[in-house]
């Protein structure tokens, strides 16, 4: 990545093609495939901003994201948009999830800002980019690899994660400890805020496992407070 505006060329149109991590820019398509297609077919261009991590900020605890650069990129419905940092208050959202957990029952507790405030709810830090795991009132495993998860999952569990703002993604997009083995071993809770799922409209998938994305794929109900759903569209 261009570490400077002037060292894009303002003229050769770019796209990113997605691998698995959070992506925070602009000039991404939303799937490889679809990345592909957009090449394949584009006639227009425009200016969109590439955003990335601060790295000192996120060695501190906070998720910040900085513009390192504007570029020429297709015009395509297939790209996804910049992810919004901001959504409104969660609280109400976590402490309906607290209350709710069950004995006996493993949670795979996913990143992001809207799951962090689930685990403060549950009386621990966690890791804001990270998948921990707890259960009974013990945290399992923190910062958790798709081994470590597979390693303490019970006999029930629940997969706790919230979609990209601005971008839907439920899975696939910095969350790849949730392999599609540990997502066929657990139930799902998609949590999100009214005002995120705003800016979303639909929810996507990128398991890697095309047999996985299908069975995902149909209308989820969206936990949206403390006892409030949303029934939103998987895509």
């Amino acid at each position: 990545m261009a570490e400077t505006l002037e060292e894009l060329d303002d003229e050769t149109p770019i796209l990113g093609v997605p691998a698995g991590v959070k992506v925070y820019s602009s000039v991404f398509g939303v799937s490889p495939r679809a990345a592909g297609r957009i090449v394949a077919s584009f006639s227009e261009t425009e200016r969109a901003e590439v955003n990335d991590i601060d790295e000192d900020a996120f060695r501190g605890g906070d998720v910040v994201t900085e513009l390192r650069a504007v570029a020429t990129v297709p015009v395509a419905e297939q790209r996804q948009s910049a992810k919004q940092l901001g959504g409104g208050t969660v609280e109400t959202l976590a402490e309906g999830v607290a209350d709710s957990v069950e004995p006996g029952v493993t949670y795979v507790l996913g990143p992001g800002s809207t799951v962090g405030a689930i685990k403060e709810a549950l009386g621990f830090q966690g890791t804001t980019l990270g998948v921990d795991v707890w259960r009974d009132g013990e945290v399992l495993v923190e910062d958790a690899a798709e081994s470590d998860i597979l390693a303490v999952l019970g006999d029930r569990n629940v997969v706790v994660v919230s979609p990209i703002g601005g971008q839907g993604f439920v899975f696939g997009r910095g969350n790849q400890q949730l392999s599609p083995e540990v997502i066929r071993r657990c139930d799902l809770e998609v949590v999100a805020s009214r005002r995120k799922l705003d800016t979303i409209g639909t929810l996507r998938v990128d398991t890697g496992d095309p047999t996985l994305d299908d069975d995902l794929r149909g209308w989820l109900k969206v936990r949206v407070g403390r006892h409030e759903r949303r029934l939103v569209e998987v895509r």
